[in-house]
């Protein structure tokens, strides 16, 4: 287990109505970003990342719906925030791949889910460098997808200073 996954460990026992706001924080810590756009970090395990954005000015295109980069970045957010929590210390992830299809114009805030299989887990725990198609669901308050999502992960050892 990594620093990140045993602070997150940590603060999965608080109760469930705090976890979010906690998560968040720390999270936009971590990447600055993410706090700024606004991000929200639902939930986050080892087995699943849940990540939302409301729509809010800040987020907005031009016809008052999520902008397409705020929507790819919820989905980069919680597929990264999981990969990191596999990987040994030892090990640094990066992004080799992101491809998102917009299906259709999001209706209000987006929910994002990202999960990883029990084998990915195993491989990124034993593999020394190796890459992974983190599966990412994205619904909208309509409860429909305005995004299909490919996030594909890659590791590697981290360079020794």
């Amino acid at each position: 287990m990594n620093a990140l996954a045993r602070i997150v460990s940590r603060i999965n026992f608080f109760a469930p109505v705090l976890r979010p706001r906690l998560l968040t924080l720390l999270m936009g810590r971590l990447v600055p970003f993410v706090g700024t756009a606004g991000v929200r970090i639902e939930q986050m395990d080892s087995e699943r990342v849940v990540a939302s954005l409301k729509n809010r000015r800040r987020v907005r295109n031009h016809i008052r719906s999520l902008h397409a980069a705020a929507m790819a970045l919820a989905a980069e957010t919680a597929s990264g925030f999981l990969v990191a929590m596999n990987l040994p210390e030892d090990k640094l992830p990066l992004m080799k791949s992101l491809r998102v299809d917009f299906t259709r114009r999001a209706a209000g805030g987006l929910r994002v889910s990202a999960s990883l299989s029990p084998e990915q887990r195993e491989r990124m725990q034993s593999e020394e460098r190796g890459e992974v198609d983190v599966l990412v669901e994205a619904i909208d308050d309509l409860k429909q997808s305005p995004i299909r999502c490919q996030m594909i992960w890659a590791w590697v050892p981290k360079k020794k200073d």
